[in-house]
Parts: C-alpha cells; sequence; structure tokens
C-alpha cells in the first residue's frame, strides 16, 4: 500500500452508533491504517465534506479518499446525500460506497443511477465485516488507481 493511499481518509456516514463502533474495531482487526472519520446522518455528511460549522477545520475533517454510505439515516439520507455529492463538481470524484442492510433490487439500481461507486450489503457477523473491510481497503487503496486529484476541489 503506497503512503498516498495509507493516508487516506475513510469517513463513515453511520446513524447506528453499535454499527460504527464495529466498523471501528473491523478496520482495527483488518489491520488497515487508514484513519476513520463518522458523522451520524447527511446533513452531517455534507457539512463535512464542505467543511461547515463543526467540520470547518480541515486538520479536524480531513478530505476523505473514501465515503461508506448507511442509506437510512435521519434528517438527509443517504440516497439524497449521494445526489448532493455525485451533483458537486468538488466532491464527485470522491468513490462512494453504499453499505446498507437492504437487499431490495429497487435499492441497488437507485443507488447506481445516482452514482454509487460500489453497493455493499452489511455483513451480520463481526467477521464478515472484518472480511468486507479488509477487501475494501485492498481494493481502493491498493488495486484501483484513483486520480490524484479526487481529493482536491
Amino acid at each position: 500500500m503506497s503512503a498516498r493511499h495509507n493516508m487516506m481518509t475513510i469517513l463513515m456516514a453511520e446513524d447506528d452508533a453499535e454499527d460504527r463502533m464495529l466498523a471501528r474495531d473491523a478496520l482495527v482487526e483488518a489491520r488497515l491504517a487508514n484513519p476513520l472519520q463518522f458523522v451520524v446522518d447527511g446533513e452531517e455528511l455534507m457539512d463535512y465534506l464542505r467543511q461547515r460549522g463543526a467540520y470547518a477545520d480541515p486538520q479536524q475533517a480531513p478530505r476523505p479518499g473514501l465515503i461508506l454510505l448507511d442509506l437510512q439515516m435521519p434528517r438527509k439520507d443517504g440516497y439524497e446525500a449521494l445526489r448532493e455529492i455525485k451533483a458537486d463538481p468538488g466532491l464527485h470524484r470522491i468513490p462512494v460506497v453504499a453499505m446498507t442492510t437492504s437487499r431490495a433490487e429497487e435499492d441497488i439500481i437507485r443507488t447506481y443511477n445516482l452514482g454509487v461507486n460500489s453497493f455493499i450489503v452489511k455483513p451480520v457477523t463481526f467477521a464478515g465485516l472484518v472480511d468486507v473491510m479488509k477487501t475494501l481497503g485492498r481494493y481502493w487503496f491498493e488495486i484501483v488507481e484513483l486520480p490524484r486529484n479526487h481529493q482536491e476541489s
């Protein structure tokens, strides 16, 4: 893993506190060194990405190299946040992976139509989540070549 990729922040938009804790633990277990930041809904996600309010300091809210997006969140759901991210010229290159409990074909189609890069059904076991985190890390930070400026506005 290159130093450039190793330093990429992963931003997870997830309203469930237990899922956030499990994701952090799975990232550690998967031995991914990438920093992990959390937001709890779509409004907070957009504030983070646009560095507004509590996220105005880029040291506290570094631009993510990957967004893990729950679709069912309060205030602004993942679909609406995804639509905004992909419509924003300063954000649209950031890879977004939907991680949700839904297996519904209409949800899969809707997220891909909105520009999601991948759709993953959340694993039901911790071991499954660790495996997903390892795979995501390997794919997005070792295999895929991203444009250098995908992290710049």
